[in-house]
């Protein structure tokens, strides 16, 4: 095989990865596996991780065209934000194989001498790049808001995320920038499959953990106050992946907006919500919400139903949609992104739809981080071929001109 030809990876049962001379590397959309190409790839970014895929027997073809087993674990990449998979890792998966973890499984190969991943860069955000954060001054920053603000068991949360979790959105309001997180749910009107802060026993760990009391209005106000006339660019945001629903808050939310909007007109008030309880995102609109980022991953009723298993419909997320629309709300969509789901034919027609009968502005890629199986066994049947994710950005760009498709929250004056 030579420099240019695309080569298969695996691990073996210490975790280290090789690669498979005389073997070609092969990527997986949905259930479909076929050869990576070189417009599959790009170099794999510095801050992505390696993982092995435990009992997922790595897989390539030889130069007969046979797909062979490899004698090793299968191997991942896992992106940095901003990067969105087009392909997932093709494997064997063994029949005792255990329900893998919450990350956003990407497929990687060697090409050209170094490693290549199936993305594309969707996003440029230096904020949320990986050396701005978990710095060795953290600790001291953080006994500082502490003093600042003695009285508020926000902070004390806020820090053990920061600590813990590394969530870069709680430790933003010790290094006074840019987005804070204020959670206020501990409750949800959703049990999402793929859930980041609650999921079932039986099940892969929760990689953070939610939040057990519910912030006073004057909490909520206090910490929103502090940090929007200290930061720079400075954005609270409800709804963090350490609660629940906020819209669930909206009464100690509206209230502490009220209250920090008559103390201070500086930076961005944002929620991020699934925009189901429709009376709760009125409340919040109205008391001064600047933007609006909702969760989502189907414009398909039925779809969204087997993914959000919800106490609401599809219909009442178009209506809170649209009635922060119509009072003027940024409103963008974190799209939950799954190569073989979302680019299928009758998602893009779905989404077509969508967005003729609603003008959001933006749309926020996100790879969904879920064990690639189990998301498809609980999802409908594919009706349509894929159109591939390239395509499927392109067309919704070229039928929606208006539309920014990126990653990342971006700051609205």
């Amino acid at each position: 095989m030579g420099k240019n030809d695309i080569i298969a990876l695996y691990a073996d049962e210490n975790g280290e990865i090789f690669d498979a001379p005389g073997m070609r590397a092969m990527g997986r959309e949905g259930q479909d596996i076929r050869l990576l190409t070189p417009e599959d790839l790009i170099p794999l970014p510095e801050s992505a991780d390696l993982i092995f895929l435990p009992d997922r027997q790595a897989v390539g073809m030889a130069d007969d065209g046979e797909v062979l087993p490899l004698t090793g674990n299968a191997v991942s990449a896992i992106l940095p934000a901003g990067y969105t998979r087009t392909m997932l890792p093709a494997f064997a998966k063994g029949e005792e194989a255990s329900q893998l973890p919450l990350y956003g499984y990407t497929a990687v190969c060697v090409y050209k001498d170094q490693l290549y991943g199936a993305a594309i860069y969707t996003d440029e955000n230096h904020k949320w790049d990986p050396e701005h954060y978990n710095t060795k001054n953290l600790k001291q920053l953080i006994k500082r808001v502490k003093k600042d603000l003695p009285d508020n068991p926000l902070i004390d949360h806020l820090a053990n995320c920061s600590l813990e979790w590394h969530c870069c959105t709680a430790e933003n309001i010790f290094y006074r920038r840019w987005e804070c997180g204020i959670p206020t749910s501990p409750v949800c009107n959703a049990n999402c499959f793929g859930c980041i802060s609650l999921q079932p026993a039986e099940c892969c760990p929760s990689p953070q953990s939610r939040i057990k009391f519910r912030p006073t209005p004057e909490q909520i106000a206090e910490l929103g106050v502090y940090h929007l006339e200290n930061a720079p660019e400075g954005i609270i945001s409800f709804g963090q992946g350490c609660e629940g629903e906020p819209s669930l808050a909206a009464d100690n939310i509206a209230g502490g907006i009220k209250i920090i909007r008559e103390k201070t007109s500086k930076g961005q008030i944002n929620i991020n919500t699934n925009a189901g309880y429709t009376e709760g995102i009125k409340k919040i609109v109205d008391a001064g919400l600047d933007t609006m980022r909702v969760s989502i991953i189907s414009a398909l009723p039925e779809s969204y139903a087997a993914y959000y298993r919800c106490s609401y419909q599809l219909a009442d997320v178009k209506a809170s949609i649209k009635y922060a629309l119509d009072k003027g709300i940024y409103v963008s969509l974190n799209m939950l992104y799954f190569p073989g789901f979302n680019d299928r034919e009758e998602e893009l027609a779905a989404w077509k739809n969508f967005f003729q009968e609603l003008s959001v502005q933006m749309i926020q890629v996100r790879n969904l981080n879920i064990d690639p199986d189990e998301f498809l066994h609980i999802m409908p049947q594919q009706k349509g071929d894929y159109v591939g994710t390239r395509t499927f950005l392109q067309e919704l760009k070229r039928a929606y001109p208006q539309l920014v498709i990126g990653s990342f929250s971006h700051y609205v004056e």
